[in-house]
C-alpha cells in the first residue's frame, strides 16, 4: 500500500524489551513519524498487515517468531516486500548479519547504536520507500489508462484482463516462477498501452482498416515501449509490450524478430492476445467460437507462426477454461 504523502511516515518498532522500545520512540519522536509498537513476532506480522508501516525496526531474538522469520515472511509477500526493514540487535557475529541479509533485511544496526546513525538510516530508507511508492503509483496510472481506453469501445472492453488471465494460466502450466508469472500479468495488462497514441477514429472505426490505417495502428507496440521504458518497475514487462505482435517465423512487427529472439513472455502473450482477438466481436464481424479459434491457432502452428513448445500447453489451458 502506498504511503499518503499528506501524512507523516509510519514506523513500526518491534522488540520484546520494553526499555528498548521506549528508547527508540524517544529518539524518533522529534522527527514527527507516526510510531507503532509490537513486542513479539506474531504481533509484528499482525500490526504490519493492519497498519501498513512505511518502515520496520526489527529485533532478532523475540518470542513466538524471531526477527529472521518475520523478515522472511514479509519479504516473501508481494504486498509487503517493499517495506524497508532495519534489523536492530545486540548480536555481533558476522554470521548473524549474513543470516539477516539472507532473510531480506535492508539494513543492520548493532546495539548500542548512535542516535544520528539510526535517524540517518531511517530517513534514507524512507526516502527510498517513497520513491518505490511513486513508481508504483505511476504504474497504476498506466493500468487505469488502459482500462479507460478499452471502456470507450464495447468491442475491446475487458481485453487486457482476459489476455492477462489466459497468459497466467499458460505460464503456470509450463512451470514459470511466481515472479515471472507476475511480470507476465503486468505486461499483459499493459500490452496495448501504446494505443493511447493511436487516433481514436481508427481505433473505433466500424469496418476494416485501410493499409495506411493499419500501418498507423501497428505503431502501438513501439509507442507503448516508449511510454513504459522509463519506469524501472516495468523493465521486465517491456518485451511483452514491444513484441506481443512478433511471430515465431519472423512475420510479425515491429522488429520482425523470430524464434528464440522473441522473449518467452512475449511469445505467450502473442498467443493469448491472438486468441482473444479471434473470439471477440468486431463491428464488421462476429467473433469465432472457442473451438473454432483453437483450431485456427493449431493449424497456424504448421506454418511456423507460433512457438511449437507453447501450443500444447496453450491448447490444454484454453480447453480447461472454455470447457471445449
Amino acid at each position: 500500500m502506498n504511503h499518503d504523502v499528506n501524512q507523516p511516515p509510519k514506523v513500526l518498532i518491534v522488540d520484546d524489551n520494553t526499555a528498548n522500545v521506549e528508547l527508540l520512540k524517544v529518539q524518533l519522536k522529534p522527527y514527527n513519524y507516526q510510531l507503532e509498537t509490537a513486542y513479539d513476532g506474531d504481533e509484528a506480522l499482525e500490526k504490519t498487515r493492519a497498519w501498513h508501516p512505511d518502515l520496520i525496526l526489527l529485533d532478532l531474538m523475540m518470542p513466538k517468531k524471531s526477527g529472521y522469520e518475520v523478515c522472511q515472511i514479509l519479504k516473501n509477500d508481494k504486498s509487503y516486500c517493499l517495506i524497508p526493514i532495519i534489523i536492530i540487535t545486540a548480536l555481533r557475529e558476522l554470521q548473524d548479519k549474513i543470516k539477516a541479509i539472507e532473510a531480506g533485511a535492508d539494513d543492520f544496526l548493532i546495539k548500542p547504536f548512535n542516535k544520528i546513525e539510526l535517524v540517518t538510516r531511517v530517513s534514507s530508507l524512507l526516502r527510498l520507500k517513497a520513491l518505490y511508492d511513486d513508481l508504483d503509483s505511476s504504474e497504476n496510472i498506466l493500468y487505469s489508462m488502459v482500462h479507460m481506453l478499452e471502456e470507450r469501445d464495447v468491442y475491446t472492453r475487458g481485453h487486457s484482463e482476459r489476455v492477462a488471465h489466459f497468459s497466467l494460466k499458460v505460464a503456470e502450466k509450463i512451470g514459470l516462477s511466481e515472479k515471472e508469472i507476475d511480470y507476465i500479468r503486468r505486461g499483459s495488462l499493459l500490452h496495448d498501452i501504446g494505443k493511447i497514441g493511436i487516433r481514436e477514429h481508427i481505433l473505433t472505426k466500424p469496418g476494416p482498416l485501410t493499409p495506411e490505417e493499419m500501418e498507423h495502428i501497428n505503431t502501438h507496440p513501439l509507442r507503448g515501449y516508449e511510454i513504459c521504458k522509463h519506469l524501472k518497475s516495468l523493465i521486465p514487462t517491456l518485451p511483452i509490450i514491444r513484441h506481443h505482435h512478433e511471430r515465431y517465423d519472423g512475420g510479425g512487427y515491429p522488429d520482425g524478430i523470430k524464434g528464440e529472439d522473441i522473449h518467452l513472455f512475449a511469445r505467450i502473450v502473442a498467443l493469448t492476445d491472438t486468441y482473444d482477438a479471434i473470439t471477440s466481436n468486431r463491428p464488421y464481424r462476429r467473433g469465432l467460437s472457442a473451438m473454432e479459434a483453437l483450431k485456427i491457432i493449431d493449424k497456424e502452428r504448421l506454418s511456423g507462426q507460433w512457438d511449437p513448445r507453447l501450443i500444447t500447453p496453450f491448447l490444454e489451458v484454453m480447453k480447461e477454461i472454455k470447457k471445449v
